[in-house]
Formats: C-alpha cells, structure tokens, sequence
C-alpha cells in the first residue's frame, strides 16, 4: 500500500511569499491525482515538497507508512518525470533508463530486463541505441517515462511532463500515460495547468488556488457540482458564462433576472436547493455552461427560457460551433472574475485612461454545426434551466 498524505502542509519562502497553506489531501493506494490550478497557485511546490526538492515550512507528508518531512529525496522511492525530461545528452536510451539502477549497483542483467520491459511497454525498444538528440519531442518523454518506470517507485511525480508537446502529440501522450498508469497501478501525481488534461487523466482532480485547495474530486463532480465560483469558472472550456442575476419568486414561479432577460426557473427549483429561498428578492451569481445554450430554431424552449442575441463571432470548430454574443448586464466582478475595464486615447489624454465599467457580459453558447447563424445575425438562444448554477455574491461558494 503506497498512500500520499499530506497533512496541514505549508510552505512560504524567505521572502514572505506563501505557496501552499494549511494543504491537506490523501491520496489512495494506485491512485491517478492530478493537481491543477493557475500559474502561481501552488501545484508544483506541492509536487517538489513530496519528492523531497522542497522543504516544508509546517505540517507532513507521509509516502506509505514513513513520514517523510526529513528525508532526503534519493531516498523517498518515488520518481519525477520532468517538462525538460532531463535526459543526459551523452547517454543513449539504454543508458539514460537504467541509469538510476547502475548508481545502485543492481546488476547488468536485472538492468537490462527493466529496461527491456519498460521500452516494451513504452513501444521504444528500437530506440535504445539512440542519443537523445536523434529523438523527437514526444519520444524523449516516452524515455523519461520509461526511466522513472524501471525504477518501480512507490510513487511517479510529474511535472507538465506535456507541456513541450504540440497539441497533437499531448493528446496522444496523455491518453498513453493514463493507460499505462492503470496497467502498472502505480500512485501518481500529475501537475498540470490545463485543465482539458486534468479532466481527461486524473480518477480525482484537486483544483489549487493560490496555494489552497479549493476543491477535490472526480472531474465530472468537479464540473456538474463545482464548490465555488473559481472552481466552476477553472473547469470547463470555453468556460462558465457568468452574470449577477436578481432572484424572484411570484406566485410559485421562479425566474432569474439579469439586464433585459428573465429566465422562468423550475418550478420545483427551490426544494431541490433549498438554501437558494435566502436569495429571493435579492442578487445571485449565476453561472451557465456554453453546454447549456442552444441555437433555439433546432430546439424547443418556451419564450420564458429563450434570450435574443446578436451573434458577434462564430468559431467552428468542426463536431460544434461556439457563437459569442452579448448580454446587457455588467460583468461581475470579484476575485475570482476579474476584468480590466481600460481604454487607449492617446490623442485625448496621453496615455491609459479609465473609462467606466462596461455594461455588457460577453456570452458563449456551444451549438451543433447545423446551426445557420452567422456573424450579425440575431437569433434566440435557448437555455437549458435545469442545468444552471447559483453562487453566493460575498463568499462566491456555491448555492
């Protein structure tokens, strides 16, 4: 049983900066967790503290049954796949995975049997005799991979091991990776900024901001029932459209206001979230999936659960079509969504100056290609009620 544990870990710099706090996580024996957030939240400090490159400033982190606080890295058993794969340029794919075991003095036969395995599995035995230099980017990370793999670590760590990849290539890699971690059931952490490949690896996903966890859980928990705003905004591409809303209920029926538009909410809406009967009369956030928006001439939906937009852009992108528009309602405007309100008119005043905030909240709707509207077209958008979401507007926890 190889557990990860961390309990209440810290970590600030010398310079007062604190990159992860009061972080408490178990991850399970043969378990695929992903850590993801934006740059600067934490995720890649959490990751070193484990493989022992980073001290902890308080709490611990416990790698089986052995805490490992005061360990030092070369003997925690775990092993990091890097974003620069770290191969040694001089070495060729042979000697470059079976290097951590010749340091060990393992011999050459029980070296050459992993290695020979671990290629096998990676499909890169034709590669063994190569340098690094002869290889491609996606191979290389198969060999980085395959060093980490002979070693039989308790753990893998990984650090956007993708990230060099072209987009092609990441998508045929992570489906790999996450394959191969399932046929060798080994504990791993994978760090990553893009979502797309939290969503698509990990069995849970832990969603850091600004050095706290926010959220921990499987990707479609993450997405169908997000903890709070930054949350629901993070997971999902193109992301959450999101609105402040004023909350009404007249005779029994529920409705969502917001600029010109007012969506007619189930009506059973409140006994299923009953801590939404606060909000009445008052202001939400509400939160809609580009998912939850259709082009409503190939839906059906009643006049009380359409909007009437100009579209502003159309992207095709072949299985689905995005179409942007705008909604006359001021964006919101939190720490979780922040927008820049800025202008130039240099002629005018010089220099960057301040207009007022703007009024309108740009809106995506994901849509069927079928769809015939065009830029400049004004259309209805039909809304999918039963799939909204509601934030609380001081905490920005989910409703």
């Amino acid at each position: 049983m190889t557990e990860v544990v961390f309990d209440n870990v810290s970590k600030s710099f010398r310079n007062g900066t604190e990159a992860v706090s009061s972080f408490s996580l178990d991850i399970s024996d043969g378990e695929f967790m992903v850590f993801v957030g934006p740059s600067g939240c934490g995720k890649t400090t959490a990751l070193r503290m484990v493989a022992g490159l980073e001290d902890i400033s308080s709490g611990t982190i416990r790698i089986g049954d052995r805490v490992v606080n005061g360990v030092p890295p070369q003997q925690r058993d775990v092993a990091m796949v890097f974003q620069n794969y770290a191969l040694y340029p001089h070495l060729t794919v042979r000697e470059n995975m079976g290097f951590a075991l010749s340091l060990k003095h393992r011999p050459r036969r029980e070296v050459a049997q992993r290695v020979d395995h671990a290629a096998s599995l990676l499909g890169i035995g034709e590669l063994l005799g190569r340098k690094p230099r002869e290889l491609s980017g996606g191979q290389r990370q198969r060999v980085a991979m395959g060093r980490a793999i002979v070693r039989e670590p308790k753990a893998f760590l990984m650090d956007e091991p993708l990230s060099n990849l072209d987009a092609k290539l990441r998508v045929q890699m992570r489906a790999e990776i996450a394959q191969l971690q399932r046929e060798l059931n080994v504990t791993t952490i994978y760090v990553t900024h893009d979502q797309t490949e939290a969503m698509t690896m990990g069995d849970r996903v832990a969603v850091l901001r600004r050095g706290r966890l926010q959220q921990v859980d499987e990707p479609e928990t993450l997405y169908e029932h997000p903890a709070n705003l930054f949350v629901a905004g993070f997971i999902g591409s193109p992301a959450m459209n999101i609105v402040e809303a004023r909350l009404e209920n007249e005779g029994g029926s529920p409705s969502a206001a917001f600029g010109s538009h007012r969506l007619e909410l189930p009506t059973d809406l409140l006994e299923r979230k009953p801590s939404l009967g606060d909000s009445i009369d008052g202001t939400v956030i509400l939160g809609i999936r580009p998912e939850a928006l259709t082009d409503a001439a190939l839906a059906e939906a009643p006049p009380g659960r359409r909007m009437s937009a100009v579209c502003r852009l159309r992207e095709a992108l072949g299985a689905d079509v995005l179409l942007h528009f705008d909604v006359d309602a001021p964006p919101v405007r939190t720490e979780d969504v922040k927008e820049l309100a800025i202008d130039v008119d240099s002629e005018a005043a010089g220099g960057l100056e301040a207009q007022p905030l703007a009024r309108t909240t740009t809106f995506i709707a994901r849509v069927v290609p079928e769809s015939r509207v065009r830029e400049g077209d004004r259309f209805d958008v039909a809304v999918d009620v039963s799939r909204l979401h509601f934030f609380d507007c001081t905490t920005n926890e989910t409703i």
